[in-house]
């Protein structure tokens, strides 16, 4: 096979498969998610498993794991027919599965969500020192520095996906798959966590692992197999792939460029959003920046660094302790989301599941949430004009869905993100602050993203990017403000170059080191 072309046929696996999995169909209510997909996954092998948002990995994953039944084909699993009626039945074969969406339980401690099925007991009753030290064991594992006894609600979606990846490893397994794994983790966790996959393969265990980002897959995978439109079109060895081929495999097209061009713009433009004083719960001190008309600003920083807890206290999603907000030169006074809203402010959530759609209604509802007058009239929405709304909107933004109709749970990722953002803009906000836009995306719907945020800064709008994905501020960013345990330690510019990315890592890790230099 030449370098950069496609493989034209799977070669059979190094050792005798574990899992063998041929034809697999899956059929939802207008939507074939699965026709035809096959599978082989060896022990000790670190297996990728990549496709576009509604290749249909997840649904893949998720009949194998025993949540779904599938219509047809054939799922063999150490030797044996593997025909899971439930979730309880994947567990019991020795499958674990970290899906993209979490699973925790958020009122429960992080101990308690570790141990759930089989908490330590004495005498009858829950052991709670056995209970403690099995956790604080196993979060050093996988690098989380929170205390075993804190609510899983009051962590960030980050440190909540290590969490998850800590349940998993808590049991023995003889499959582990991980679905977006890194998704919202810093390099430094993603490397804690390739060390521990590398040693459970050694160890004997077969690992499915799902990414979007390709330089993870190219690091840590031994062989991989592409899905698109629901199938199975390649699986190669991954030191017979390149990059550039496995896009190609995935998106049916080249992406010529990982990011859109950046629109020229001159700063001159007006400030569109001071921030003076903002006293966040928890920070060591104020905080003060400004974003300009047209500006993209990123906000970079470790996991648990602030940024996400700054941009909350700003929305008034959580309560800021005092500080001063412009929009536009007009004081904002900001008490809760719906100020922020009629202020010219926007958030798209880091969490789009769980905090920013309501999955059980339609594209349509999603999308007038935030300016729900536009559509009503004397109390009573007009259905027809949501619609006209939505349908809009979804060209614009290139949705992909069966109609506006269609619940938004049944969409992929990347067009969920895509109707929360056609709500904000349906909102008519000066000022977007996207946390994590393209978590959980593929690399085709990432360059939309992309090329949809560039597209809003050079109509005017005042852009703050959070991202734990460094090579994604550095893309489409203007200036970059470094968080480090709760302030901005520093800033970084946009040279003819690029960015510093040195720089940018020194200002994130400053806050956690001594004079010398040494851990804090």
């Amino acid at each position: 096979m030449t370098a950069g072309s496609p493989p034209e046929a799977a070669e059979s696996p190094p050792r005798d498969p574990l899992l063998r999995i041929t034809g697999l169909v899956k059929r939802f209510p207008g939507v074939v998610a699965l026709s035809g997909v096959d599978l082989e996954v060896a022990e000790s092998e670190i297996h990728i498993l990549v496709g576009e948002n509604g290749a249909g990995k997840s649904t893949l994953v998720k009949c194998l794991a025993g949540v779904q039944p599938p219509d047809g084909g054939t799922m063999e699993f150490a030797g044996a027919p593997h025909t899971p009626g439930s979730a309880a039945d994947g567990l019991a074969a020795g499958i674990q599965v970290v899906h993209q969406e979490l699973a925790l339980l958020p009122h429960l401690t992080v101990a308690e969500n570790l141990f759930l099925r089989r908490l330590p007991r004495r005498a009858g009753v829950v052991d709670r020192g056995r209970l403690r030290a099995d956790a604080t064991e196993l979060l050093a594992r996988v690098g989380l520095e929170v205390s075993p006894g804190t609510r899983v609600d009051r962590l960030g979606i980050a440190q909540q996906q290590l969490v998850e990846i800590a349940k998993a490893l808590s049991g023995e397994c003889r499959l582990l798959v991980m679905d977006e794994p890194t998704a919202t983790l810093t390099s430094r966790e993603t490397g804690t966590l390739f060390k521990i996959l590398r040693e459970l393969a050694a160890r004997g265990v077969a690992i499915v692992y799902i990414s979007h980002h390709l330089e993870e897959v190219f690091e840590i995978g031994d062989r991989v197999t592409v899905l698109r439109n629901g199938r199975t079109v390649a699986t190669s060895a991954m030191q017979e792939m390149t990059p550039a081929g496995l896009v190609r495999l995935m998106v049916g097209r080249d992406l010529a460029e990982e990011f859109p061009p950046r629109p020229e713009r001159a700063d001159t433009r007006a400030t569109a959003l001071k921030v003076t004083g903002l006293r966040v719960p928890g920070a060591p001190e104020p905080l003060s920046f400004e974003v300009r008309a047209g500006e993209v600003v990123g906000l970079a920083g470790l996991v648990g660094s602030g940024r996400t807890e700054a941009m909350r206290a700003l929305f008034g999603a959580d309560k800021a302790l005092g500080g001063r907000v412009e929009v536009g030169g007009r004081h904002v006074r900001i008490r809760r989301p719906r100020d922020a809203v009629r202020g010219g402010i926007s958030f798209l959530t880091e969490d789009r599941k769980s905090q920013g759609l309501v999955l059980g209604l339609p594209i349509t509802a999603n999308v007038s949430l935030a300016r729900i007058g536009s559509v009503a009239r004397a109390g009573l929405i007009r259905r027809r004009e949501e619609r006209r709304v939505a349908e809009g909107l979804g060209q614009r933004l290139h949705l992909k869905s069966a109609g506006v109709g269609q619940q938004v749970r049944t969409l992929s990722g990347g067009n969920q993100q895509k109707v929360v953002l056609a709500r904000w803009l349906h909102a008519g906000s000066d000022v977007l602050i996207v946390d994590e836009p393209t978590r959980g995306i593929d690399v085709g719907a990432k360059y939309e993203i992309h090329e949809l945020l560039l597209g809003l800064a050079a109509e005017g709008r005042a852009l703050l990017v959070v991202s734990s994905d460094l090579p994604e501020l550095t893309g489409i960013c203007d200036r970059i403000l470094v968080f480090s345990r709760g302030r901005i330690a520093g800033e970084a510019r946009r040279a003819e170059g690029g960015f510093d990315a040195e720089q940018i890592l020194t200002l994130a890790y400053s806050g956690y080191l001594n004079e010398n230099g040494t851990s804090a």
